[in-house]
């Protein structure tokens, strides 16, 4: 059972009331990790009664220490794209017709600059 850092709702207000949907929260949140095994069958009635039986928000700190953590971010975009293995490359892919002609137009203003420097040199 770790310690809820100071910055937790549970700890910096604990005489804040609990609302309806914390409630709801807490135990869906207590049902899933007793589902999952994190909770044990001895725990987990008296861990119900506290979030019923809790008033605000301090009164169920001892709940929240005793779940998981939840993820406090989302998984960037990219990451969930991937479909190889970790550590397996990827296969190139086709550049796409604009890359293709923006490749083109740097080479070919390349060549005039080069065009022009040369003609300067030689005049």
């Amino acid at each position: 059972m770790a310690e809820l850092p100071r910055s937790s709702k549970y700890r910096s207000t604990p005489h804040a009331p609990l609302d309806d949907g914390e409630r709801n929260r807490l135990v869906e949140r207590l049902n899933a990790a007793y589902e999952a095994g994190d909770v044990s069958p001895d725990e987990y009635p008296r861990l119900l009664d506290t979030v019923f039986g809790a008033t605000t928000l301090g009164e169920v700190a001892p709940v929240v220490e005793a779940l998981p953590g939840t993820a406090t971010h989302d998984v960037p975009a990219i990451v969930e794209v991937g479909r190889g293995r970790p550590g397996e490359l990827s296969e190139a892919r086709a550049p796409s017709g604009a890359m293709m002609a923006k490749v083109a137009a740097g080479g070919v203003v390349a060549l005039v600059l080069l065009l022009v420097v040369v003609l300067a040199l030689l005049l």
